[in-house]
């Protein structure tokens, strides 16, 4: 165990990307747990490009994270010392412990210790597939043979979504920023097709690889890549909103697509969702998901970055394209 607590404190709401001095890494005691309560040592911490949200003061779906406050962020701990009788030492719990080393925690989901390798319960067994699961299924509502489009393909819940559509019989196009990410989602994970937004035009391309429309969109991204695919969609399509990534960055509001009368002229339907609103069916998501990754029908990606002063520098991976798949900092040796 370490002798001292890393904790990474927001300091500043940043303006446009995030710079140094937003945040700083600091050094406290290891809190001790009181009545009830358990240490757990950060294994694994999960960056989500909501994290940015939370270190703005908009409106958005949890309280902005305080100035002077651990930053938010969920978390794979293992339990060092316990005064709670439901968590023993050697547990592994998932929970919103923060970009810290240790935290006392009062409970939390115990997640158990194999088959799957523990970076699989913050990726595709964690929120990250129950994201992808209840927002393209119950959302997107992809019926056999209607064409499925995905931007954010290569990341962490694009990739997801992609293969899920596959198993329901529809044609899968991504998007994604480069030849290579491009290249992996189709060899890897059976998409149909997917454009590299970096290098061709994003509307000639939609055209091209989706000749019949867009029944299904799952929106991670926003901007002028929103604005193409709705340009091609069909009549009653259906729109996920899951994440405008492009603009989490801008200075001020985000700007809404110019050509939103395309929901009304094609009497669209577009829907945001926000995992925690799940929460009470992940038992669903659990049995289902559990049996396809068991099986090799959905496989995943993780980007590991060691150390937990490295978090706020791998952070800016998910805003300049440069992960694969889903990013976190292992913080400390599995157990």
């Amino acid at each position: 165990m370490r002798n001292s607590n890393r904790q990474w404190i927001l300091r500043k709401r940043p303006v446009g990307d995030i710079k140094p001095g937003d945040l700083e890494l600091v050094e406290s005691p290891i809190p001790v747990p009181g009545p009830g309560q358990f240490l757990a040592r950060t294994v694994y911490l999960s960056l989500d490009p909501t994290n940015r949200i939370w270190m703005s003061d908009i409106e958005q779906y949890m309280p902005p994270v305080g100035l002077g406050d651990v930053m938010r962020g969920g978390t794979l701990s293992v339990v060092e010392q316990s005064n709670n009788p439901d968590f023993k030492p050697g547990d592994i719990v998932s929970g919103i412990s923060g970009w810290q080393e240790y935290d006392v925690m009062s409970g939390g989901q115990k997640m158990p210790k194999g088959p799957a390798p523990l970076p699989a319960y913050m990726s595709v067994l964690g929120m990250t597939g129950a994201t992808a699961y209840f927002g393209l299924l119950d959302i997107g509502k992809p019926q056999l043979g209607e064409t499925v489009v995905v931007s954010a393909a290569a990341g962490a819940v694009g990739s997801i979504v992609g293969q899920i559509a596959k198993l329901k019989g529809c044609r899968v196009v991504g998007i994604a920023g480069s030849d290579e990410k491009c290249r992996h989602v189709v060899e890897d994970f059976g998409f149909d097709a997917c454009i590299n937004y970096k290098k061709e035009n994003i509307r000639d391309a939609l055209k091209r690889e989706c000749p019949g429309g867009i029944d299904v969109d799952f929106e991670n991204v926003g901007g002028e890549i929103f604005e193409a695919i709705l340009e091609n969609i069909n009549m009653k399509a259906r729109i996920v909103l899951c994440g405008m990534i492009s603009g989490y960055n801008a200075e001020g509001q985000i700007r809404g697509p110019a050509n939103f009368s395309m929901i009304l002229m094609k009497r669209a339907r577009i829907e945001g969702f926000i995992i925690i609103d799940y929460f009470p069916r992940l038992g669903e998501f659990f049995a289902e998901m559990g049996a396809w990754v068991a099986q090799g029908k959905v496989k995943y990606d993780t980007h590991i970055v060691k150390g937990m002063d490295n978090a706020l520098s791998a952070l800016n991976l998910l805003f300049t394209g440069g992960n694969t798949g889903k990013l976190l900092v292992q913080a400390s040796e599995e157990p």
